[in-house]
């Protein structure tokens, strides 16, 4: 449990990172797929992520938007979020609906 007592459930995190659009592209980060893993241990959050590419110079831009909504979640003291490149992001199999229908991805 944090100090304030209050534990984020996954959900709300996952909710919040939702917010976090990729620049580029104008779509959620957890949509796109690009969120692998969100884990809470007494008051911080790591998240294992991809970016669309390697070369995503936005990626900076990404990550920090990432810590600052979920530095608004009650209970969170403390974010890392962690760029990872394996598995490599593929939308066609990483992707919602929704996002695939958006990017023309039958």
């Amino acid at each position: 449990m944090s100090e304030t007592g209050t534990v984020p459930s996954y959900e709300q995190l996952r909710e919040k990172l939702a917010e976090v659009l990729d620049p580029e592209i104008n779509l959620s980060i957890v949509e796109l797929g690009l969120v692998y893993d969100i884990q809470y241990d007494d008051g911080t959050v790591l998240v294992t992520m991809t970016l669309t590419s390697p070369g995503c110079p936005l990626g900076p831009v990404i990550r920090g938007e990432a810590y600052a909504k979920l530095r608004e979640v009650p209970g969170v003291k403390d974010v890392d979020v962690q760029i990872v490149w394996n598995p490599p992001w593929d939308p066609r199999t990483m992707a919602s609906e929704d996002v695939k229908m958006a990017l023309g991805i039958w």
